[in-house]
């Protein structure tokens, strides 16, 4: 496989999800389903009340799609898209019930908790069957080492840890117009490249499809957005990325590919955590897109900004880790 198949899967999966956009927005207008804006959140997003959400949708069908024909002979493609659609559908889920049945909470923790558990252990069972047969273990990398450390069935708790911990810092970071999906776009480009030069062709491949499918939501998620992902969107794509990870062997080099992505889950620790125990807010409001919102920036100027915040440390990352 060459660098022209990554350029053409994307090119594809950009195809699809543009196509879907005009296909797909009057659907959503026409059954109502509006994105509601909370009233705690910045007031000039409620002029965003109403916009069609649940667009999410667009992103996993062209992701979908694009990767259907290799599916059916490379696991490692199997368990990416169990990853992706299995994360989605909870966030469907979520976003039906706060949409439809109008209650802001959506799935109970509980239930989420629970259904994320389902997820993770079938997807634990993809990999020890698929690790087995191609002589790998559950062993987790240190990053500029050469040292990993053994896990063995534990892993199975670390694998929990890393989807729960992927899926809710990126869907933190869903708050603005463009702003996941641009910096989604990031981090899953760098991690084809990443992939790449570790020949796992198959995980390349599905980085560069969720590269072209974001790209084409983008057309119509930039601001002013004519559409919002949704939960269906922002969970899949974590957990699409968390076993992006996974199968590369790079779960705590994560960390620094998708930085923006844990500095935006800090920000709301260290904001209740601050609260509840002094009293005091640190944070003009959290997740931390909002702060500088509140301190005067405009909502274009934050996107950009955490944009390039993702290039450098995504591709830092990838620059770091390829000499490490």
């Amino acid at each position: 496989m060459d660098l022209q198949a990554l350029l053409l899967t994307a090119g594809a999966a950009f195809a699809i999800a543009a196509l879907l956009g005009p296909v797909t927005i009057p659907i959503l207008h026409r059954l109502k389903f509006g994105q509601s804006i909370r009233d705690e959140g910045p007031k000039h997003h409620q002029v965003k009340a109403g916009t069609p959400t649940m667009g999410g949708i667009m992103i996993v069908v062209a992701i979908l799609l694009t990767t259907f024909k290799f599916a059916l002979t490379s696991v490692d493609i199997v368990l990416l898209l169990v990853g992706t659609v299995g994360f989605g559908l909870i966030g469907f889920a979520d976003d039906f019930i706060k949409v439809v049945k109008k209650r802001n909470l959506g799935l109970r923790a509980k239930q989420k908790l629970f259904w994320q558990m389902i997820v993770t252990v079938l997807l634990f069972a993809g990999l020890w069957w698929h690790w087995h047969q191609t002589g790998q273990d559950f062993s987790v990398a240190i990053p500029f080492t050469r040292y990993s450390i053994y896990l063995g069935g534990f892993y199975i708790v670390f694998l929990l840890l890393v989807l729960l911990g992927t899926t809710n810092a990126v869907n933190l970071t869903d708050g603005l117009d463009g702003l996941l999906a641009g910096t989604a776009t990031i981090v899953f480009a760098a991690y084809a490249f990443y992939a790449y030069w570790h020949t796992e062709y198959d995980v390349s491949l599905f980085a560069a499809a969720m590269v072209g499918a974001l790209l084409g939501f983008l057309v119509f998620n930039r601001h002013p957005a004519k559409v919002f992902m949704g939960d269906t969107g922002s969970l899949a794509i974590g957990g699409a990325l968390a076993m992006v990870a996974v199968l590369t062997h790079s779960e705590l080099s994560l960390i620094l590919f998708g930085l923006v992505f844990v500095v935006e889950a800090l920000s709301v620790i260290i904001q209740v955590f601050s609260f509840q125990t002094f009293g005091k807010r640190v944070f003009r409001m959290s997740p931390l897109h909002h702060h500088f919102e509140l301190s005067g920036w405009s909502e274009w100027g934050v996107v950009t900004a955490f944009w390039l915040a993702s290039f450098l440390t995504a591709f830092g990352a990838l620059a770091l880790l390829s000499h490490s």
